[in-house]
């Protein structure tokens, strides 16, 4: 690729007030999964987290102007099912240096459940 063209890229990322890559962290804990996430260039206020139909969406705001128009378009960072065993009415987030954290608890499905079945006649 030309440099003239990587030049023109990043010019068009940064027209609209570009963002670095986000950083995604994911880790396993004994009482629940966290994911650990960075965007730079977004301020926290403009960084969101949804759960929509067993969907957990990590997204912020990226204002752009269209035809002397300023408008918010959401920028989608995470978006993943959320497992059978996270008790997703205790999911919560929280900033931590710089960091948006969300932490995913486990529920009582986490070690699968068990039952045995009786056998009808």
């Amino acid at each position: 690729m030309s440099e003239e063209i990587i030049q023109r890229v990043d010019v068009a990322n940064t027209i609209q007030g570009g963002v670095s890559e986000p950083q995604v962290k994911l880790s396993q804990h004994a009482e629940y999964r966290q994911i650990k996430l960075k965007v730079p260039g977004v301020s926290e206020k403009n960084m969101h987290v949804k759960i929509s139909n067993n969907q957990l969406v990590v997204y912020f705001d990226r204002k752009i102007v269209s035809l002397g128009s300023h408008m918010s378009v959401p920028f989608i960072v995470y978006n993943k099912q959320i497992p059978y065993f996270i008790d997703e009415k205790n999911i919560h987030a929280q900033y931590h240096d710089g960091e948006l954290i969300v932490q995913l608890p486990f529920n009582e499905l986490t070690n699968g459940y068990q039952r045995d079945v009786p056998i009808g006649n």
